[in-house]
């Protein structure tokens, strides 16, 4: 038990430190906010008539759509931010000499994600309040903006632990920042940022099975609509699976990792 307790705050330890990692770089902190605050205005001011094409959902005003995509957008780009931190701190030593510590080996991994998840918190509160700011209405209440939250904070981890693994694998924070573009080849690619059945093909019938698409749906139904159970269902298991894939892809890099010295 007082093993137990000490991995705890290992890991309660780590997180807070990733936290103030992220504020003190501004190369880390920005882009989680900025780009996709800056993307989400261009979009719903250029594109905004398109609720009224054919067979658009029902939504208030465009920004309704889009809240939910660039809270996705935002919790990728702090997974991916988060492994850079720790792709950094592999480069300069520092992760080396935490795996001499008597310390629970995992618990260094579960530190920086603990750290990503905070963040996740963070960007939820964000985009909701710039959405209450100009007139988006959740329509499930409160109970709509805490599945939001978890939503958000679940997905920047299940991308930061797959991000993680390349950072263990690499420890090169070049290559995990090469992830970037990748990142929005798969985002758009979904229904973030525009529904599937107004898509040409093939991109139509990649979104309309694009686990992103989803987790995506499942977020923005409690804006539109309220809960619906067969997208908050399918919310649930794509980010249960994404999350099995990002720790075992991290858990095998980090075994890898030590194994390599």
């Amino acid at each position: 038990m007082s093993g137990f307790r000490a991995n705890l705050r290992v890991v309660g330890q780590l997180g807070r430190r990733s936290i103030r990692q992220t504020f003190r770089r501004p190369q880390l902190a920005a882009p989680l906010v900025v780009f996709p605050t800056i993307l989400l205005a261009i979009q719903t001011a250029g594109a905004g008539r398109a609720v009224d094409l054919p067979q658009f959902p029902e939504v208030n005003g465009f920004l309704d759509f889009m809240l939910a995509g660039a809270m996705m957008q935002a919790c990728m780009l702090a997974g991916n931010t988060g492994a850079i931190a720790l792709a950094l701190d592999i480069e300069m030593g520092f992760d080396d000499r935490l795996l001499a510590a008597p310390v629970s080996r995992y618990s260094l991994l579960l530190g920086r994600l603990m750290g990503t998840a905070v963040m996740g918190l963070l960007i939820a509160a964000w985009f909701i309040v710039i959405g209450l700011i100009f007139g988006v209405e959740f329509q499930s209440g409160i109970l709509g903006v805490a599945w939001i939250f978890g939503c958000v904070a679940t997905t920047a981890v299940a991308f930061g632990a797959i991000a993680a693994s390349i950072a263990l694998r690499t420890g090169k924070a070049s290559v995990v920042q090469g992830l970037f573009p990748l990142i929005f080849v798969v985002l758009f690619l979904s229904t973030a940022f525009f529904p599937d059945n107004l898509m040409l093909q093939p991109a139509a019938s990649i979104a309309k099975y694009n686990p992103l698409s989803f987790v995506v749906d499942g977020m923005r139904e409690p804006i539109i609509s309220g809960f619906s159970g067969s997208h908050t269902l399918r919310a649930l298991v794509s980010m249960a699976g994404l999350l099995l894939i990002g720790f075992t892809l991290s858990t095998f890099a980090l075994k890898s990792r030590l194994k390599r010295g």
